[in-house]
């Protein structure tokens, strides 16, 4: 879908040709003498009309409006939030039909700022992407432009700018989280980083099984070994600041599919866990608003990314393997595989010197039990870093909640065969598991968030959320707009971990 930014007064709204003319309405409306005012007006009076968030009224070819379809839709007292509702509802009524070039009016709101816009286009993005990679027969999209009315396009145009760079990253990370596995290996994500390498200010390296052999990535590698495919290690690079400035590390979990290895999963909706990337998408996602909005701060992206399938080399239960960091792991099951590829990222990722490091992850099924789908889980180890996250979550409107990290928690983790356990007991996965990475983010303020129950849906929604692009661009842009941190180790919370790092070889790309 395309989209323009128009000014267009209420009366002018009315004028405006079009298949189909959306208009939002707020409690507080101004009266008019316009057709469409008068409108809105007599519907409400009548009782044919309520301006709840999400509430609809449909007509067709209506008498001073030049639209072929009208429908107006409540937004209550014109939140973001409520915006969002009101605009997911009309697209719904739209999408069957044969509507091609839409207006959005938003023209009768008062004081709709950068959050009301980004969250009216996000919703228009969200209900115009459509997966068709690799169906045989691919209809054009009906719904082919949108045009969003404001009564100032100058005003409106930079939180308009914003949302239209958020809407192509998460289309990008919808798309590769939606891909079958034989559609997404790690390859071929490889393949998708360097695409981005194409935009400005960004730059891709891509690492292959002897570079990351080299690297002393034995945790990251255990997980590999059972899968015919080759791993591959990405590295994403957006220059935004300046060379000095220390840069944001975004590490994603790149788990193309996960069968759970020698701990198989349930067959049953095994399929799922294609999204098992979907922290890597959204890595993907986020650096292609980065390219689209260019801001000035420095970032750094890092994919680790294999298959976890049970081959007759694959880990077994009760395996011991030596992480790069130097510590060793017993793999009491091999279905908590994420962390083993995470926490290699992140030691890796020590060497870029970073003002924070957040890793995404569909971790744990725990976090969906505790959180569900409505907020993805936070874990931090720095109050100001999980601050800033919790704020992007909610102007962003893709919302996470802040989990514990109490010591007590790594309890479960002891091992008598290596220095850590990558399970614990079954109370307390989510926090577990997080107590688990957080002996790997000593070095740098570190958060990690869980999106196993928001990067996805299930049942006849079945698809990618393409959830948290929109969180971590909105921190991201909100560090950029802050005075810049030296390129210096930042203080973080100290881990009490007596282990040797080995030396960190050098080691040249491979072409994927």
């Amino acid at each position: 879908m395309d989209f323009e930014l128009k000014t267009l007064t209420p009366s002018r709204v009315c004028s405006e040709k079009c298949d189909a003319l959306v208009v939002l309405v707020p409690l507080n409306m101004a009266e008019g003498d316009d057709a469409l005012s008068l409108l809105v007006e007599a519907a409400t009076q009548r009782g044919d009309f309520e301006r709840k968030p999400g509430k609809l009224l449909q007509a067709y070819r209506t008498s001073g409006i030049a639209a072929t379809r009208l429908l107006l839709v409540g937004v209550g007292e014109g939140s973001a939030k409520n915006i969002r509702t009101a605009v997911t509802a009309a697209m719904g009524a739209l999408k069957g039909g044969n509507a091609q070039r839409v207006v959005l009016c938003m023209s009768l709101l008062k004081d709709a700022g950068a959050s009301h816009m980004q969250a009216a286009v996000l919703a228009c993005g969200d209900a115009a992407y459509s997966y068709s990679a690799t169906k045989s027969k691919v209809l054009p999209a009906k719904l082919q432009r949108a045009v969003v009315a404001v009564t100032s396009a100058a005003a409106a145009k930079a939180g308009f700018d914003k949302a239209l760079g958020l809407v192509k990253g998460i289309a990008l990370a919808k798309e590769w989280g939606n891909r079958p596995a034989n559609h997404a290996t790690p390859v071929m994500l490889a393949g998708a980083a360097r695409e981005l390498a194409k935009l400005p200010r960004i730059k891709a390296e891509i690492l292959g099984p002897k570079e990351v052999a080299k690297l002393g990535m034995g945790s990251f590698m255990a997980v590999a070994r059972g899968s015919e495919e080759p791993l591959r290690f990405i590295v994403l690079r957006y220059d935004g600041g300046l060379k000095a400035d220390a840069p944001v590390v975004l590490v994603g979990k790149g788990i193309t599919f996960d069968t759970g290895g020698i701990s198989i999963k349930p067959a049953s909706e095994m399929d799922e866990m294609k999204f098992d990337m979907c922290g890597a998408a959204s890595v993907l996602g986020a650096f292609r608003a980065l390219g689209e909005l260019q801001p000035k701060l420095n970032v750094i992206g890092l994919i680790p990314s294999c298959e976890n399938m049970p081959d007759g080399k694959a880990i077994k239960p009760g395996d011991v393997v030596t992480s790069m960091s130097g510590q060793t792991i017993e793999i009491l099951n091999t279905d908590a595989e994420g962390r083993l590829v995470l926490c290699d990222a992140l030691t890796y990722a020590e060497r870029f010197k970073p003002s924070a490091v957040v890793d995404i992850a569909t971790l744990t099924g725990a976090c969906v039990v505790a959180l569900g789908a409505v907020r993805s889980g936070l874990f931090s180890s720095d109050d100001a870093l999980a601050q800033s996250l919790l704020n992007a979550g909610e102007r962003s409107l893709d919302l996470c909640w802040r989990m514990p990290l109490d010591d007590e928690y790594a309890d479960g983790l002891k091992s008598n065969f290596a220095d850590v356990a990558n399970i614990a007991g079954r109370a307390g996965g989510a926090v577990t598991a997080a107590k688990f990475l957080q002996r790997f983010a000593g070095k740098f303020p570190w958060a990690h968030l869980d999106i196993a129950g928001t990067a996805w849906k299930g049942g006849a929604a079945k698809g990618s959320t393409g959830r948290p692009v929109a969180l971590l661009v909105e921190y991201l842009l909100a560090q950029a707009a802050l005075p810049a941190k030296p390129l210096l180790l930042a203080k973080a919370k100290k881990v009490s971990i007596a282990v040797k790092t080995p030396a960190k070889p050098r080691v040249k790309a491979v072409r994927a």
